[in-house]
């Protein structure tokens, strides 16, 4: 990455603050951050204005369903990180259309001014929930994946790879703020259901896993970086004692809300036919890449899920959020 010209969709998000720190040993020509909130591009600015990279960082307002903005935005570009997405499961339940928008045809936007622009690489972000998708915002990412790895690709010098992954602990909408103000107003902390699991990773290893795909990319691949995973009470749990000092929280259970599963699923066992197992990866090939001779040393049809992987201990989980600082 040194001396490239970096742009990302949805810089202002939790995934642009972290990349930029992320880059900062690196020595980007130019880090363009694209984004559709002016506010929150001023308070990126202002956290940032004294770091050396800044004088790098390029701010510029626009949308990804734009196609005219995104050939822009794109010009001279080397590496594309795309995070601009519509990922709230409840708001997208209630507005499917406008996720649509954003996440299909706004890949699509991506893909087509990053070809046109002779970009290099295009790493899009994905999530668990594009995988056997019961929600609208699973569906319409599991559609960007196809988008951003369609075969016709290959043929035009850009590589193209996603990265897929579960709950970003610590990122702008994720539990960890809400239990922090129901602990706050002396609430008993919401779970939807006391057997639900969830992949959990942090900021920094999603970081890792972009610039892994980054370095062994060839084109056409999903990554997911192996994670652990914990019951969303045992988490509630370990973050309400490092919080308060009791081991007894109250507990709500408020039951699943619309297009929530039990489980996610990281790598579905069909996706585990073309795969391939590394020490901390899972690499995804497309269908038409397989090479079948390969298969037996492709993985057993079992699919990987909150449910099958590594659990974290209440113990393990609050070692894990004071090295991270995430008690608010």
């Amino acid at each position: 990455m040194n001396n490239k010209n970096i742009l990302i969709t949805g810089g202002t998000g939790s995934f642009g603050h972290q990349m930029i720190k992320e880059l900062m040993p690196y020595k980007p020509k130019t880090v363009r951050i694209f984004s559709r909130d002016e506010d929150k591009q001023h308070s990126m600015k202002m956290e940032l204005e004294k770091e050396p990279i800044f004088k790098k960082i390029e701010f510029v307002i626009g949308d990804v369903r734009d196609y005219d903005r995104m050939y822009t935005v794109t010009k001279d570009i080397d590496i594309v990180f795309h995070a601009a997405a519509l990922k709230q499961v409840p708001t997208v339940e209630s507005h499917p259309y406008e996720a649509v928008k954003t996440n299909i045809f706004g890949a699509y936007n991506v893909v087509k001014a990053s070809v046109v622009r002779k970009v290099k690489n295009v790493i899009a972000v994905s999530t668990d929930k594009a995988v056997k998708p019961v929600n609208a915002m699973g569906m319409t990412k599991a559609l960007q994946e196809k988008i951003i790895l369609s075969d016709d690709l290959s043929k035009d010098g850009t590589k193209f790879c996603c990265v897929r992954y579960g709950n970003v602990l610590g990122s702008r909408g994720s539990v960890i703020p809400l239990w922090n103000s129901k602990i706050e107003a002396k609430q008993p902390l919401p779970i939807t259901h006391k057997e639900m699991t969830r992949f959990l990773l942090t900021l920094s290893d999603a970081i890792d896993l972009v610039f892994y795909s980054l370095k062994h990319g060839k084109g056409g691949e999903i990554f997911v970086k192996k994670a652990p995973a914990a019951k969303m009470t045992d988490l509630a749990l370990a973050y309400a004692e490092l919080k308060t000092g009791k081991k007894d929280y109250p507990l709500e259970f408020i039951g699943v809300r619309a297009g929530e599963k039990i489980d996610e699923v990281l790598v579905s066992h069909e996706e585990m036919r073309r795969a391939q197992e590394r020490k901390d990866h899972f690499v995804i090939n497309r269908e038409n890449d397989f090479d079948i001779t390969s298969l037996k040393k492709s993985l057993k049809n079992i699919e990987y899920d909150s449910s099958n992987a590594n659990h974290l201990s209440i113990k393990e989980l609050k070692e894990i959020m004071k090295k991270l600082n995430w008690v608010l």
